[in-house]
């Protein structure tokens, strides 16, 4: 710890990762929202094409995370801009990764007269590749017993599938 500064520890509740924001009291908000970069952990269960928007090009891909946290399975969409695009191909369908995100949020109003509408999104900063889809695949060969027992019936041997 600073001296002359308090420690503040935020959780996530998805990545379950903790940030430290050494902070003076009087200005909490305008430290900790330069220290908003944060991980999560999950299995790829969804990598959209690249779109390109606008003039400029501006592109995005998107890439949903999935987490089984036991009484439900949690979808995380997390977006990859510009050039971050191109390395999301490293990714495959069933990849365990850790991705370093950014939280940015928007205000949106048609005209001063409609309803403001809020936008929150992910941001993928970065990410690594703790198990690839193969391995994954391989240990979940048989999550369905009756797979398994149909896989048996269909071999040719006359050895019973015990």
């Amino acid at each position: 710890m600073i001296k002359g500064y308090n420690t503040l520890n935020l959780q996530t509740a998805v990545g379950k990762s903790t940030t430290s924001c050494f902070i003076e009291s009087p200005v909490v908000s305008q430290v900790c929202r330069f220290m908003s970069d944060t991980n999560v952990r999950g299995f790829v269960h969804l990598i959209e094409d690249t779109k390109t928007f606008g003039q400029k090009g501006f592109r995005k891909r998107l890439v949903v995370l999935e987490q089984n946290l036991g009484k439900f399975t949690n979808f995380i969409p997390l977006d990859f801009l510009g050039d971050t695009c191109d390395r999301a191909d490293e990714l495959k369908v069933g990849d365990e990764i850790e991705a370093v995100y950014r939280l940015s949020g928007r205000k949106w109003q048609r005209d001063p007269q409609s309803e403001t509408k809020y936008f929150l999104s992910a941001e993928a900063m970065s990410f690594k590749v703790l198990s690839g889809a193969e391995s994954t695949a391989a240990s979940n060969k048989f999550d369905d017993p009756n797979e398994a027992f149909s896989e048996a019936a269909s071999d040719d041997s006359s050895d019973p599938p015990f």
